[in-house]
């Protein structure tokens, strides 16, 4: 791929639902902090490429920052299978040995009928290579941003997982000719 490109990674919204839910897809988002949503779009760059998830709460958080993105299913967050739409503290308070397994290893670890987070890193490599050169603003998940950083840094997986991505924060990252550069992670707009 010729050229640079410059991606702005955005964290979706909160999701207006239950805390400690593993969320499906068509969880909507917590639009309510209009300050940090407009400073947020104050700082983004004009007439870049957008890009989200398929989920609601991606499509909305764009939405709410005046993009109209295409929806790329390799931004999808990490897919948690059977315990989608289950609390993490009933998953663990009912001895599900699964869950706890998992918790044990959580880069190679699968959620029943899931995958791995090495399996999103897979896939988020994929979209990142369907984005040509130039600005693009990505709103994505938490597991997304995660494994885009992985790419960039040249992670494990098992290290990866340790960033801290907060709801509505940025992160940014350039894919250059000589190889990805880290601008910030987990940045905060006021």
């Amino acid at each position: 791929m010729e050229g640079e490109t410059f991606l702005w990674l955005i964290r979706h919204a909160p999701v207006d639902g239950v805390a400690g839910t593993i969320h499906a897809n068509d969880a909507p988002a917590d639009l309510g902090d209009r300050a940090h949503l407009e400073a947020l779009q104050r700082y983004l760059p004009r007439n870049a490429a957008s890009y989200a998830s398929p989920a609601r709460r991606t499509a909305e958080t764009a939405r709410a920052l005046g993009l109209a993105p295409e929806l790329l299913a390799e931004f999808g967050e990490q897919d948690f299978g059977g315990w989608t739409g289950r609390r993490h503290d009933e998953l663990a308070a009912n001895g599900d040995q699964a869950y706890a397994q998992f918790w044990r290893d959580p880069a190679q670890g699968r959620p029943p009928g899931g995958e791995s987070f090495e399996d999103q890193v897979a896939r988020v490599r994929l979209g990142l290579a369907r984005i040509g050169a130039g600005h693009a603003t990505l709103i994505v998940h938490s597991g997304t941003i995660r494994a885009a950083l992985c790419i960039a840094l040249d992670l494990t997986p098992e290290a990866a997982l340790r960033f801290v991505i907060d709801p509505l924060s940025l992160t940014r990252i350039d894919r250059l000719a000589t190889g990805w550069r880290v601008v910030s992670v987990n940045q905060r707009m006021a």
